[in-house]
């Protein structure tokens, strides 16, 4: 069994020094949530998190597939898309330009970096593609987003036929809200190879505004493979997002994305006036990811879960995918941490992608350090800074005789000015009798 270690259990430590050195990773935490607050938005305190492992189970029991940890779930099927992006390995996704003719309130563009040069300027998509071609990249998947790339109809139209002349064998995708879609685009896009388009719908659309997207849809779905709806599930917004089901469904597209609802770091007077409030603990682990899509908003995964279960209950054909903001994130820490070879001290999770150690504190380190040394194993390392002694987690069940807690600690490489270091994130705990390695890590 790992126990998270936080505001609530920290003081359960009986360890002085692991008790002390765990503290510090529970005021870094503190301290990014009073940041959190310092930009406008609410925590929520409602006790939500406490209701995500009973009700997950209970999917995978009506027959959902919990994948990636469980920060993926879905019914009947999956873009194979979607699938590659659990590790990142293989794809690639370009953008035209920034630039969208819409303004939604909970749009993250605005976190990518030269976020305003690029809504002016475009960029060679067909280069950059040639680019990546000559570089014998090994690519499975290509996609091409925005902004609204169809904008660009044209030059949106030559990437797809570039990418397919470039790496014939590859899975290709369009995001786009579909406004600018027409029969001979899409017969250009068909003609290219493109595979998958995915839909963007706006909850806070008129009647009217939706159902031209979802004649857009209807029209996609003569010419494209694959057509799919991507979306930011709004809390609150179960019924109506029952009714989108119910009618993509009846337009028999592949799938639908039920992305997890995010404030992305600007709107704040938006997202109050909403009465959205952000989750109450945003990350199981707290680091500066890549993904800019923001702090997840309480209310969006359950309404989430609400839906996959509805799918579930209604025999829905319909592929329904709930894809977490976690689920976004993991891509970048396995890239980051396959890496060979590891420190002797380090194990890779093939669960969470972080690399795991163990560590004893304080007066436990002698006992440790003593069985170790009789046992023949050699792969352990003393910090005296800090008074640990760090080893692989594979020991820890050995240690069973001896009554003391053990800090799981997290950690991801990182380069900085050419040199390649290891960084700690988190430090849970356990103990010899209750750690699971298949389970707990």
């Amino acid at each position: 069994m790992r126990i998270e270690v936080n505001e609530t259990t920290l003081a359960s430590i009986r360890n002085p020094p692991l008790r002390s050195y765990a503290g510090q990773y529970v005021r870094i935490y503190q301290d990014f949530m009073e940041q959190v607050r310092q930009s406008g938005m609410e925590i929520d305190s409602s006790g939500e998190a406490g209701q995500f492992e009973p009700r997950v189970a209970a999917l995978h029991k009506q027959g959902a597939v919990v994948r990636n940890d469980s920060k993926s779930i879905y019914t009947k099927r999956i873009s194979p898309a979607c699938q590659a992006c659990q590790k990142g390995v293989g794809s690639a996704t370009f953008f035209i330009s920034l630039k969208c003719h819409r303004d939604c309130f909970y749009c993250f563009n605005p976190n990518q970096e030269d976020y305003d040069y690029f809504r002016e300027h475009t960029r060679d998509t067909v280069a950059e593609l040639k680019s990546l071609h000559d570089s014998r990249a090994k690519v499975r998947h290509l996609a091409l987003t925005g902004g609204e790339p169809l904008l660009y109809k044209e030059e949106a139209i030559r990437f797809f036929r570039a990418a397919r002349q470039d790496f014939p064998s590859v899975y290709t995708r369009l995001y786009t809200c579909g406004d600018h879609l027409d029969r001979p685009a899409l017969q250009a896009l068909k003609d290219a190879g493109m595979d998958e388009i995915r839909f963007s719908i706006r909850m806070h659309d008129l009647e009217k505004g939706q159902r031209h997207t979802f004649d857009q849809i209807a029209l996609a779905r003569e010419y494209i493979p694959h057509v799919m709806v991507e979306m930011p599930v709004l809390p609150g917004t179960l019924e109506e997002m029952k009714e989108v089901l119910t009618e993509l469904e009846r337009l028999g597209i592949f799938g639908i994305n039920l992305l997890e609802f995010c404030f992305p770091y600007n709107n704040a007077d938006v997202y109050r006036e909403r009465g959205y409030k952000i989750k109450a603990r945003p990350y199981r682990v707290l680091y500066n990811y890549g993904y800019g899509g923001g702090l997840p908003v309480a209310g969006s995964e359950a309404v989430c879960l609400d839906l996959v279960d509805f799918a579930l209950d209604a025999g829905l054909n319909l592929g329904v995918h709930y894809c977490s903001l976690e689920n976004k994130h993991t891509g970048q820490i396995y890239q980051q941490n396959s890496i060979h070879p590891l420190p002797k001290t380090m194990f890779f999770s093939p669960t969470d992608y972080f690399l795991k150690s163990a560590k004893v504190f304080g007066e436990d380190i002698p006992p440790v350090e003593r069985f170790f040394q009789k046992t023949g194993y050699k792969h352990h390392q003393i910090n005296e800074e800090y008074n640990y002694l760090e080893f692989h987690v594979s020991q820890i069940r050995s240690l069973k005789k001896f009554d003391i807690e053990i800090g799981i600690s997290s950690n991801v490489f990182e380069t900085r000015q050419g040199e390649r270091y290891i960084r700690e994130l988190k430090l849970d705990i356990t103990t010899p009798q209750s750690f699971r390695q298949s389970v707990d890590i």
